[in-house]
């Protein structure tokens, strides 16, 4: 079987802004949609919304045929309807840990035993609302980035008693679809994404609440300053092309004074926990490599530069 074809139709319960968005991001990538919602006009309201979204995405070249995506997109009016023949439903109602009990045991119970059932919440972790489910290794966390069809990375986050399989699968089926998954190793709150913007916001909200700058500027220095260079390149990345030496050099010449702007220890930039991070990144092997890299950033954001002033003013 070709990777391509691990899944072909996907159920999407839940139609508020998360599901329609996952269910277009579905239909844009040639798979059939089986849309439920407990309120059936809000499902067909949804497909209104979804054909309207479609238009849009076609009209800027992101997707080939419009029409043909929509009509992979269907409404079922009973949630064993939608999950028959589903290789994958995404979970997309209320975020509360008794919703998602409610609507996982019912899953687990009407879903073929193949079939992956993936939750988009956005922070309660996997082991909470699946411990008591016999198919529970085939459960999983899927938290997308609003909107999903246009931010594609993915955070994939197993229970400890997910299946390692089933995860794999997941990255696949998510990868082929131009979505972008990462795996979370271990179940944490709030995951990955919400940890780092969480730093950030609190952060923001302190600087500006304490009168240092205003929200306005505060916005600009990220949009118009570490924002340009985090659209295309994570935080590693980044320290990586602002030392001669890379990760290791910028840590030691500056690891002192993010510890302590920070109010993290000192070792978070230093001895262990380096090395335990080192050995999982390919470093680049010299300071000519470096500085190759470095130009290659510069030309990105010289596009990056280009493409801002080309667009309309705010």
């Amino acid at each position: 079987m070709e990777r391509s074809k691990v899944v072909q139709r996907v159920a999407v319960v839940g139609t508020g802004l998360i599901g329609r968005s996952w269910a277009v991001a579905f239909a844009r990538a040639g798979r059939e949609v089986a849309l439920y919602d407990e309120v059936p006009a809000i499902a067909t309201r949804a497909r209104t919304m979804i054909a309207d979204e479609l238009a849009n995405l076609a009209e800027q070249g992101l997707v080939g045929d419009a029409a043909h995506a929509l009509a992979r997109v269907n409404v079922s009016e009973t949630l064993s309807a939608a999950v028959e023949g589903a290789e994958l439903v995404q979970e997309c109602t209320s975020e509360t840990l008794d919703a998602k009990l409610d609507v996982f045991a019912e899953l687990d119970r009407i879903a073929g035993p193949e079939t992956m059932l993936a939750s988009s919440t956005s922070g309660i972790v996997a082991s909470r609302f699946t411990k008591d489910l016999a198919g529970r290794a085939r459960c999983f966390v899927a938290h997308p980035v609003n909107p999903p069809h246009l931010v594609p990375l993915v955070e994939l986050v197993g229970a400890p008693w997910t299946s390692s399989a089933v995860v794999e699968r997941a990255r696949a089926f998510y990868t082929e679809i131009g979505q972008v998954p990462i795996i979370v190793r271990a179940e944490i709150d709030g995951f990955i994404l919400n940890r780092l913007q969480a730093a950030l916001l609190s952060e923001a909200f302190r600087l500006v609440g304490a009168g240092y700058v205003s929200p306005q500027d505060l916005d600009k220095s990220v949009k118009d300053g570490l924002g340009l260079r985090w659209s295309f390149m994570g935080p590693f990345e980044t320290i990586e092309l602002n030392a001669p030496e890379g990760i290791s050099d910028y840590c030691a010449r500056y690891g002192s004074t993010l510890a302590r702007l920070s109010g993290m220890p000192l070792e978070t930039y230093g001895g262990v926990n380096l090395s335990r991070i080192m050995s999982q990144w390919n470093s680049l092997p010299d300071r000519a490599a470096v500085a190759r890299r470095m130009q290659w950033r510069d030309r990105r954001l010289a596009q990056l530069r280009k493409h801002k002033q080309s667009q309309p003013a705010e």
